[in-house]
């Protein structure tokens, strides 16, 4: 119900101003092991080190920036801040440093609806207490803050990592976009679509803190 009335004040200042990203806006969000910081122009270079620790821009079935291409990379995010869809580098608590990237996108401010996706890490901190803490803070802040009804998780049908990732978060698939998008190699991309609601929120909540705790 919270979120209802939430979204219809978003509904309410849309209808009367027209569409001006007034739903999400950029923030740090801290956690007690991850620090989200919105990203910046001046993260490239700490992000092409992040990347190289790892290889996972070679995947083909992955959406990961080579080094060569990080700037392009961030210059975009940095645009999609600016129209309603905050970006974050990530970074561990414990020495600061960027580990990964992870944004909102497809921000729907009209219907209080977003994906979370472009979320990658270097090599050393995956299978750890970063993706599932990232994950925790970017969803209260969406759900809690903002007053989501629903968020959305797409990835490619064969990235079984990615989709077990997701599935381990507690979203449930929705269904598959056959011939959904073309890849930078030419192939052609089966879309898996996840979802998680606003009323499943509060289990999907105590499973992630479950999971944080057993990390420390």
């Amino acid at each position: 119900m919270i979120n209802l009335v939430l979204c219809f004040k978003i509904q309410d200042i849309v209808y009367r101003v027209g569409n001006i990203n007034v739903w999400l806006k950029s923030k740090v969000l801290e956690g007690t092991s991850v620090v989200l910081e919105p990203i910046k122009m001046a993260h490239v270079e700490q992000l092409i080190d992040a990347v190289r620790d790892g290889n996972s821009w070679e995947l083909w079935y992955a959406s990961v920036p080579s080094p060569d291409k990080m700037f392009g990379y961030v210059e975009k995010a940095v645009e999609s801040a600016k129209n309603g869809a905050p970006a974050f580098v990530v970074k561990t608590s414990v020495d600061n440093k960027i580990v990964g990237t992870t944004r909102f996108y497809d921000v729907f401010d009209l219907h209080c609806r977003a994906a979370i996706g472009y979320t990658w890490y270097a090599d050393t901190v995956k299978r750890t207490v970063v993706n599932s803490e990232s994950k925790y803070l970017l969803m209260q802040y969406l759900f809690e803050t903002n007053g989501a009804l629903s968020l959305e998780f797409k990835t490619h049908f064969f990235n079984q990592a990615s989709r077990t990732a997701i599935e381990r978060l507690g979203a449930k698939l929705d269904g598959v976009l056959r011939s959904h998008q073309v890849m930078q190699d030419g192939s052609i991309r089966d879309t898996a679509i996840y979802s998680i609601l606003a009323h499943e929120w509060p289990s999907v909540k105590n499973n992630l803190l479950a999971k944080i705790e057993r990390y420390s």
